[in-house]
């Protein structure tokens, strides 16, 4: 490989970069060098210069005492760190990012990109991007940090033209309204000895609390599994929420963040956890303002003795929303699947067990405290139990978070909570389960919507993110759009899944697709892929073929 020489013809790179070594201290301040804050500290750089040169890479190397090649390998892991090679150009000042994840795409996002790169001037660049978790108001653009929602080319570039690259700040209910509406009190009743941390596990468990992050694990005994596990333990909260078609842990975040906090801090207690961690998707640069402030007024006049609370920020990689990814990536790593057993509550971050959750499910918990197992349990319909947060998005015509009895059905979801479909068009199918949950037909539209019922369909619920489709889409196009994603957001650590998703990808971009040798691959992908991601991208195309034959003839 060419290297590239600077002016006194000493390999760029190799030399101590003075200046960049300064550029470093300076931003890094007094916050820790230990290995757990490099993506932080990356954050830094791309945030303040707009791109990750290769001097900085290595003056972050010799500020952490860690390898180059290890700090390098990191921040090209990650979709949202620009890194410059040598002699390379930096990119423009400013990244419009376009979602081109299923509903996106189905409300124009294609047509929306080529108006943007008709007109775009040099110092803006136009990219091609995974879901950025606000389908409900599709097409979605990002001008620098700022989501431009019902994108149009005039809305982008007013946004541009006035320098509007910022993220709102949402409004929620703050902390002081929080506490005079009886917030934290479930948790100082935990703390003062009202409540025992076994009967809070069993409450739990009387429930029928899930994780609703998508692998639908009992939250209770989660719980009490962990308070088996010997000590310090720690806890993980994950709210990366990546799969395309999901939104509503910001919809939740936005509007309640202690609510969620609370949660946390209980499971902190019942566990009797050291630390906790709270992984946030960069796409979410509202919500991370939000959650920093409010943090911070929780730790000015906390309502007891609070634990150490991190937040770390995610960088643009779908797979860290799998929980042995995030925890690789709270850690400063590439985000990349361990494999199992061990299992994270024996060892997770850091080595420690590890109570790792889904944002929602910790949203959940003081309500179930103070109301009850039976109230939560009893919501549900079709032999059920509990409630669901359905991100619903499509030809629907009241897109948005709705919250309904677990095992509801399609088409009640619709009827009752959606407005019905959009005028002129009819319910076609849907993905129960976003880009991974496969797709079903409005013939089966009558299948109870939770955890374990959509199995013998081919299908899982996962996030509940639900993709309404009418008779002007494609399922097969919907399918191709799901395993694009897949290749784009495969981390690589194994074949299955790497060359698999990008077999797929050809193979379903033909006119005729080869349907046994597409069977063939997808039982290869499902059966030796390490995680979920490779496991479960064959459900839309195997869904597309099963239930959707007209669109092959």
């Amino acid at each position: 490989m060419k290297r590239t020489r600077g002016k006194k013809g000493r390999v760029e790179g190799r030399t101590t970069p003075h200046k960049a070594l300064a550029d470093i201290r300076d931003l890094l301040g007094d916050e820790p060098r230990s290995r757990d804050m490099l993506i932080e500290h990356l954050h830094k750089l791309q945030d303040s210069f707009g791109h990750i040169s290769n001097r900085h890479i290595l003056a972050l190397a010799i500020e952490m005492e860690l390898p180059m090649a290890e700090v390098y390998e990191t921040a090209t892991f990650y979709h949202h760190f620009d890194v410059i090679k040598p002699g390379g150009d930096p990119p423009p000042r400013l990244t419009v990012r376009v979602c081109d994840s299923l509903t996106c795409d189905m409300f124009g996002a294609k047509q929306l990109v080529q108006e943007l790169e008709s007109e775009k001037d040099k110092h803006v660049r136009i990219q091609h991007v995974p879901c950025v978790g606000r389908c409900n108001a599709a097409p979605v653009a990002v001008v620098g940090m700022n989501p431009i929602e019902k994108a149009t080319r005039e809305k982008v570039f007013t946004a541009i033209q006035n320098n509007e690259t910022e993220a709102e700040l949402p409004k929620c209910i703050n902390y002081k309204e929080y506490l005079d509406k009886g917030g934290y009190q479930v948790l100082q009743d935990c703390i003062t000895g009202k409540h025992d941390r076994d009967n809070i596990i069993q409450i739990l468990e009387d429930s029928s609390l899930r994780g609703l992050g998508g692998a639908g694990f009992p939250a209770g005994r989660k719980w009490r599994i962990l308070r088996d596990q010997p000590q310090p333990r720690l806890i993980a909260i994950n709210i990366d929420e990546g799969e395309p078609g999901t939104f509503k842990d910001r919809y939740y975040l936005e509007r309640d963040p202690h609510r969620f906090i609370e949660g946390t801090l209980i499971a902190h207690w019942a566990i009797e956890a050291d630390a906790i961690y709270i992984y946030l998707r960069d796409e979410y640069a509202g919500c991370r303002k939000l959650l920093q402030q409010e943090l911070d007024a929780l730790r000015q006049d906390p309502p007891c003795d609070l634990p150490p609370i991190y937040l770390r920020r995610g960088a643009g990689a779908y797979i860290c929303g799998e929980e042995s990814a995030m925890i690789e990536s709270i850690e400063g790593k590439k985000g990349m699947p361990r494999l199992r057993p061990p299992y994270v509550a024996q060892i997770g971050l850091f080595g420690r067990p590890t109570l790792e959750q889904n944002m929602e499910t910790m949203h959940w918990v003081r309500d179930i405290i103070e109301k009850g197992a039976d109230w939560f349990a009893s919501q549900g319909r079709n032999g059920r139990k509990g409630l669901r947060s359905f991100s619903v998005s499509g030809r629907v015509q009241k897109p948005g978070v709705h919250l309904a009895p677990a095992g509801i059905t399609m088409r009640e979801l619709i009827d009752e909570y959606c407005g019905g479909m959009l005028p002129g068009h009819k319910f076609y199918g849907y993905f129960p389960g976003g880009a991974s949950g496969g797709i079903l037909p409005a013939s089966l539209g009558d299948v109870p919507l939770d955890f374990d019922t959509l199995q013998p369909h081919g299908c899982f619920i996962g996030s509940a993110a639900i993709v309404v489709l009418s008779n002007k889409d494609s399922a097969r196009a919907m399918a191709l759009n799901a395993m694009r994603f897949f290749e784009d957001e495969s981390c690589g650590q194994c074949t299955p899944c790497r060359v698999g998703t990008a077999k797929a990808v050809k193979l379903m971009e033909k006119k005729d697709w080869n349907q046994p040798l597409l069977e063939e691959l997808a039982r290869a992908m499902e059966d030796a892929s390490i995680c979920g991601l490779g496991q479960a991208a064959p459900n839309p195309l195997r869904c597309a073929i099963r239930y959707f034959p007209k669109e092959f003839e």
